[in-house]
């Protein structure tokens, strides 16, 4: 039996993305996993743990210093983070 109607692989995927909603986490994985491109090594060396909850990225960090330096670039980070992704995944970066 033969479909009259084929579709290539990327089409089905992206179906089956829509369909079972998994489009935000992917993008969300996205951000976390683009993290030490964005930031650099050093940065990132110094990075605990990363995780996102409604929007929002927690950062936790090792040093108080480097804390200290990413306040002032939070909404650079943030801009550069979406812009990564296509989309905007975060609306906001608690460092901690």
């Amino acid at each position: 039996m033969r479909r009259s109607k084929t579709i290539s692989l990327a089409e089905a995927l992206n179906d089956y993305i829509k369909e079972m909603n998994l489009g935000e986490k992917l993008n969300e994985v996205s951000v976390i996993n683009s993290w030490e491109e964005i930031v650099g090594k050093a940065i990132s060396s110094r990075t605990t743990k990363i995780y996102i909850k409604d929007h929002k990225l927690f950062v936790h960090l090792s040093s108080s210093v480097v804390r200290n330096e990413l306040l002032m670039l939070r909404e650079v980070l943030r801009e550069k983070l979406n812009k990564n992704v296509g989309s905007e995944v975060i609306k906001e970066i608690i460092l901690r």
